[in-house]
């Protein structure tokens, strides 16, 4: 028996170890799925959707060739809605997922002008190239080039050049990839998709392990069988005499009452086997028809169905038309650090037009006068640097239109002498989809400024109308009224509305600040102050208490007038920052000195009793003119 055992155990040991390295190397399932397509070879554009990167489970890996220029090829990712604004007009060629077919596939879309529609053809036959209209004279006609996606700020991530090549990502199906060069050459004509596929082998172990066990319990039960059966065939000793009879018992004579139907010894024992058997059966008949009768008199009721309770969940009711926030942080992050690098270089070589590629409005109009002034005067502070990080606060708008807008808060290192540099508010903003974010305010904040409890920045804020009622006070009207207070001071309509707690802009150039240069002027000259509120567009975006956060920008013009002939204005100091933008050291008639204010203002809810609050500005000299 223990051979047999044994047998069973090789046998069953060598199957399961077989298996257990079958499934490891002949029967392994493949490690990956993968998915190709061939576009035309003149597509200059090619959008892989999100739903066929999603069309298996897995981290996406996306893999190009067949770019003209290696260098010049860019693999972008973006939400499909932005992807499509950028292309605009621009014939792509879409590629999508056939399930069915378990293949991509792909189709030629050409949007239209007029109403932004795309009219879409599922043949990848190429549509001509828009060419330019030849010039006059039978010269050749030269290619149109369409724009270039390196290096712009919609896209969610970016990968350029020899990085492009292969790229691993986790594509929901909001988000599509664009996969292009520089706009004049074609893109990348083959495409291949990667997914992972589960190719573990949980048994393939167990069954190896398993297998090793049991022939090890077969090779003991074999030397077991063997040591036993050797010693079964040793020698045997002879049996001793035979042991003496016992005596017989007398037997049995059953008395005369008794009545026997047989006789001997067997028809006895079986008469003691009948009895009890006949017992049984009749105590087996009895007890069933008990039973039955019983049944037939008292029916067990039958237990009623009762309903098996669930568990009832309440569905999480999904914000209706929830529109998306402007940018990402990690987005975000990588637009400021391209805006501080930019910023970095424009003020090095104290170059307007390197300025103009970052910055707008007041804050472009701020850093061109101060390029102009250090151009006649070397000492003159460049103005503070845009840094790149850490970024403390960050709004983005939430919407799917333009133009867009966000806000950022960067803490400032410390200055040369090691100071503290109060935080950077920078408003950035987006015309059109392929235009990149633009610094239109740079402020810094006031040291008791206490930020509005606003939107996480993965939901975003609303944008407020500029003429909204429901503020204190209409956004496009905040400047204006500011600007009342710092010439009338307490005396303003508007003071009641705004804190003067903290409020240190007021105090460097309020109405106390203008009195004393007005007294501090020569009789031979006349000081007047006035304001006015650009027409640049004023921003707002609202917080969590229904009161909004407002940018705009503030002009305030200085004039000294000479007031007796032969008298002369000198500009104080010699040699600063107005006599440098005027190009002179004073005037015989008059000058007038612009400043600029660019502002920050909490403005609460109408009805409420807080009150508007400065959260921070930047001011500079921007234009000095000579007036009769």
């Amino acid at each position: 028996m223990r051979f047999v055992l044994a047998i069973v155990a090789f046998v069953v040991a060598a199957v399961m170890i077989v298996a257990g390295i079958a499934q490891r190397t002949v029967f392994a399932p493949p490690t990956q799925l993968t998915a190709s397509v061939t576009v035309p070879d003149d597509a200059r554009y090619v959008v892989i959707a999100g739903s066929a990167l999603n069309a298996h489970s897995g981290q996406q890996t996306l893999s190009v060739s067949g770019a003209p220029d290696v260098k010049s090829q860019v693999v972008a990712i973006g939400r499909t809605e932005d992807v499509t604004a950028w292309l605009g007009t621009e014939k792509y060629v879409a590629v999508g997922y056939d399930s069915a077919a378990d293949k991509l596939t792909t189709r030629t879309v050409t949007p239209k002008a007029s109403t932004g529609s795309t009219d879409a053809t599922d043949t990848p036959t190429p549509t001509p190239t828009p060419t330019a209209t030849a010039p006059a004279g039978g010269a050749t006609e030269k290619t149109v080039a369409g724009p270039n996606p390196t290096g712009s700020d919609l896209w969610l991530e970016e990968y350029d050049g020899a990085n492009a090549q292969v790229t691993r990502m986790s594509i929901p199906d909001g988000v599509s990839v664009l996969v292009a060069s520089d706009g004049t050459k074609p893109a990348p004509s083959k495409i291949l998709v990667t997914w992972p596929v589960d190719s573990s082998t949980p048994w393939a172990f167990p069954l190896i392990i398993g297998g090793l066990v049991l022939l090890v319990i077969g090779i003991a039960l074999y030397l077991w069988g063997l040591y036993t059966h050797r010693k079964s065939r040793g020698p045997r000793r002879k049996s001793g005499p035979k042991m003496p009879k016992l005596p017989k018992a007398p037997k049995y004579k059953p008395s005369a009452d008794v009545e026997v139907t047989s006789r001997g010894r067997r028809s006895t024992r079986r008469s003691r086997m009948i009895a009890p058997a006949v017992l049984v059966g009749a105590l087996t008949l009895s007890g069933v028809g008990t039973g039955a009768a019983f049944a037939d008199e008292t029916p067990t009721p039958t237990p009623t169905p009762t309903s098996t309770p669930t568990s009832t969940s309440t569905a999480v009711p999904k914000p209706v038309n929830q529109l998306p926030p402007a940018v990402t942080v990690p987005q975000l992050e990588r637009i400021i650090k391209r805006i501080s690098v930019s910023a970095a270089n424009a003020d090095a070589k104290a170059d307007p037009n390197l300025a103009k590629e970052r910055f707008t409005g007041a804050a472009l109009q701020l850093r061109e006068a101060n390029y102009a002034i250090r151009a006649k005067k070397a000492d003159q502070a460049a103005l503070p640097a845009i840094p790149s990080d850490p970024i403390v606060l960050s709004l983005p708008q939430s919407t799917d239109s333009w133009p867009r807008t966000v806000v950022a808060v960067i803490d400032m290192p410390k200055d040369a002498e090691g100071k503290d540099q109060a935080p950077q508010a920078i408003t950035l903003v987006q015309d059109t989809p392929r235009d990149n974010y633009m610094v239109e305010y740079a402020v810094s904040l006031e040291p008791k400024a206490k930020v509005p409890n606003l939107a996480p920045a993965s939901i975003g804020a609303a944008a407020v109308r500029p003429d909204s009622k429901l503020l204190a006070l209409p956004p496009n009207q905040v400047a204006a009224a500011y600007g009342d207070v710092l010439m009338n001071g307490d005396d303003s309509k508007y003071a009641s509305l705004f804190d003067s707690d903290g409020d240190t802009l007021r105090t460097a150039v309020g109405l106390p600040y203008k009195n004393e240069r007005k007294s501090s002027l020569a009789s031979t000259a006349s000081l007047t102050f006035t304001n006015q509120v650009p027409a640049n567009d004023t921003v707002a975006m609202a917080t969590n208490d229904s009161g909004a956060i407002v940018w705009t920008d503030l002009l305030e013009f200085e004039t000294i007038k000479v007031t007796e002939a032969g008298a002369e204005i000198t500009l104080q100091p010699a040699g600063g920052a107005t006599a440098a933008l005027l190009g002179a050291p004073g005037s015989k008639t008059g000058v007038e000195s612009t400043y600029s204010y660019q502002l920050a203002f909490y403005v609460p809810p109408a009805g409420s009793d807080a009150k508007i609050t400065l959260l921070g500005f930047a001011q500079g000299l921007v234009a000095v003119k000579e007036v009769q």
